[in-house]
């Protein structure tokens, strides 16, 4: 930075022109790292030179603004830097005050969290500017409510919104928030209503995340909204943003007769709640002095040392489960029925199908009477145990209570989950009757009496064979893999087109098409999983062609957890279905599929459904590649 000597006055217009032309051609890092840091330590303590400095910005053209402005933005130290280096530049600058209060904000979201912190705190750091604070709040709150866009934006963008609404309630004051305490209650209610509405945890989180600070910043005094969620670190983030942090400065040090004086002057920044909580905490001595009064040390407690827990028989037929899991008031027998049905209904396959439709009616309908531990996934392991033992008849039964009234959503996830599972095992060899949690072996023929011993002495000549053998050159050791017949190979009809054919046929009290998107989102994928399992079974062409009909009418959906879906039935369809198969039967609905599937690489918000749409048209380029290299 130069100086003029002998007072003469000086314009700097030229040196403004030259700064905005470096910007707007991507040279702000190079004459921002040089400029910022400099003009910070000049505006510290010189009026003169911030008079200098807002003169420099003020008169940049506004076709060069905007890489100006976020530059200044990007590289300042805090925000009362920027306060320092742009003074009350947006309020003077329509272009100027477009781009920080509507684009940086709205309509870009790849800023740091550091840099919304810095913009903000500068339209907060002067009464002029504050108008302009509030408004911000008011259309992103707008922005954060609206149903279209939580449907139609991606996830980051809504993050990079709730982290502004948050930092713009931490600048509040008392008696702005009293004012617009009425807009932020009702932006409030539809947002979470919004978020809450919607298939993907994280925007869920979020919405549940800001409602709450909303509500601790409008109710002071009374009851706040408070959701059950587990904390991660992005919500904890999200919380830290409502707490504002004081500008960061260097305190010289000071001498020890005035650490006292300071230390005093230092009091009234605890909060009146502190305050409160401290005097409490005064108090409580005498409280605890009366309860150890009054307490029951002196009584000598029994010794149950040698005590033992009773253990409960579980039953061991199958009726006799049925009996305890409907009518049963014994709470203790009826933890040990779950916890023993799964292994009891393996080992006995033929007194299970004998009841197997009525015993998974009542485990659909069965609810926790205790708290005992993993009681989800014991029923669900129980459900799938009597779908694989007697699959037809329960399948039918599942797929067809689906689709009936009078089931709540869990419910209906409950039936997809027990099918993708179920499905899961009968299609696998390693799954035939040897699963991890199973107490049953698979049947085999034993061809001596006294097998066990055979093993033993096979293994120890074995043993002593390699033992006493020299290998010059030993390959790759061949493990057998497991092997068996594919279960589901005559099952996957059965499985899949009940779930297909009435997606479309809203019910009472179930809507897939309407507001139930997350039933169909879980449908969807649970049909691309059922899918991707039918390699090699007879109905796969059949499952393949109904698929794409499904897909290609869902296509436009507006939850991206739908589209997800969506991409995920193409994928299997092109892992699941023969190549020839594909050309002969579905040419011209792949042709119309690739042509959709370049619109969402291109268009799509959610970036998931775009690195999805993108991997399927790999995929129809490696099947079409392999069909050329086959010789007609």
């Amino acid at each position: 930075v130069c100086f003029i000597p002998g007072g003469l006055d000086c314009s700097i217009s030229f040196v403004s022109h030259v700064l905005g032309k470096v910007c707007v051609h991507g040279r702000q890092k190079e004459i921002l790292g040089i400029l910022v840091p400099r003009l910070t330590d000049l505006t510290k303590s010189d009026c003169i030179w911030q008079r200098i400095c807002w003169r420099l910005v003020e008169c940049v053209p506004d076709r060069w603004m905007e890489a100006v402005v976020l530059g200044f933005v990007q590289r300042a130290p805090g925000a009362d830097v920027l306060s320092r280096l742009l003074g009350n530049l947006v309020v003077k600058n329509k272009k100027a005050q477009f781009v920080v209060t509507q684009k940086m904000l709205l309509l870009q979201y790849g800023h740091t969290t550091a840099v919304l912190q810095n913009l903000l705190g500068y339209l907060s750091l002067d009464s002029l500017r504050r108008t302009l604070l509030l408004r911000v709040l008011q259309e992103l709150l707008e922005t954060w409510g609206s149903s279209s866009a939580v449907k139609h934006s991606p996830p980051e963008q809504q993050l990079y919104i709730s982290k502004a609404i948050l930092i713009c309630l931490s600048h509040l004051k008392e008696p702005e928030i009293e004012s617009c305490r009425q807009e932020l209650l009702t932006s409030m209610m539809e947002g979470v209503k919004c978020h809450l509405d919607s298939s993907l945890p994280q925007l869920r989180h979020l919405g549940m995340v800001v409602a709450e600070s909303i509500s601790s910043k409008i109710n002071t005094e009374g009851p706040v909204l408070k959701f059950e969620y587990e904390e991660d670190d992005e919500t904890r983030e999200l919380k830290s943003l409502l707490v504002q942090t004081p500008p960061f400065c260097v305190v010289p040090s000071l001498p020890d007769d005035d650490r006292s004086e300071k230390a005093d002057a230092a009091v009234p920044l605890v909060p009146e709640s502190d305050e409160k909580s401290h005097a409490a905490a005064l108090v409580m001595p005498d409280k605890e002095l009366d309860a150890e009064l009054d307490s029951d040390d002196d009584l000598i407690p029994y010794d149950m040392s040698e005590d033992k827990e009773l253990k409960i028989k579980a039953p061991v037929y199958i009726r006799d489960c049925i009996e305890v899991l409907t009518g049963s008031e014994d709470v203790d027998k009826w933890e040990a029925t779950v916890k023993a049905l799964e292994s009891l209904v393996r080992k006995n396959p033929a007194a299970t199908r004998e009841v197997s439709v009525e015993l998974a009616k009542i485990l659909l309908h069965l609810e926790e009477k205790t708290c005992i531990e993993g009681f989800v996934e014991l029923r669900q392991r129980a459900q799938v145990a009597v779908l694989t033992t007697d699959p037809i008849p329960v399948v039918r039964y599942l797929t067809c209570q689906f689709y009936s009234l009078n089931y709540s959503l869990r419910q209906r996830m409950d039936i997809l989950d027990v099918l993708v599972l179920a499905a899961q095992e009968l299609s696998c060899p390693k799954f035939h009757r040897k699963t991890k949690h199973s107490g049953v072996q698979k049947p085999r023929i034993q061809l001596l009496p006294g097998s066990d011993s055979y093993k033993d002495w096979r293994r120890i000549v074995d043993e002593r064979i390699k033992s006493k053998t020299r290998r010059f050159n030993m390959g790759q050791s061949h493990v057998e893999l497991a092997s068996g017949p594919n279960e589901f190979n005559s099952l996957a009809g059965h499985f899949f087109f009940p779930l297909i054919q009435h997606f479309d046929r809203p019910l009472t009290t179930f809507d897939l098409l309407g507001e139930d998107h997350l039933i169909l989102g879980r449908l969807v994928h649970t049909l691309a999983i059922l899918m991707y399992l039918a390699v090699n079974t007879v109905a796969v062409t059949a499952m393949g062609k109904a698929l794409l009909e499904f897909v290609w009418a869902l296509r436009f959906h507006t939850d991206s957890y739908v589209r997800q879906g969506l991409l995920s039935c193409i994928s299997s369809l092109l892992l699941s279905v023969p190549a020839e198969q594909i050309v002969a039967e579905m040419t011209e609905e792949l042709l119309e599929t690739q042509s959709w599937l370049g619109d969402v690489v291109e268009k799509d918000p959610d970036g998931d459904c775009r690195r999805l749409a993108l991997q399927n048209l790999l995929l129809m380029e490696n099947l079409k590649k392999k069909l050329e290299a086959v010789p007609s």
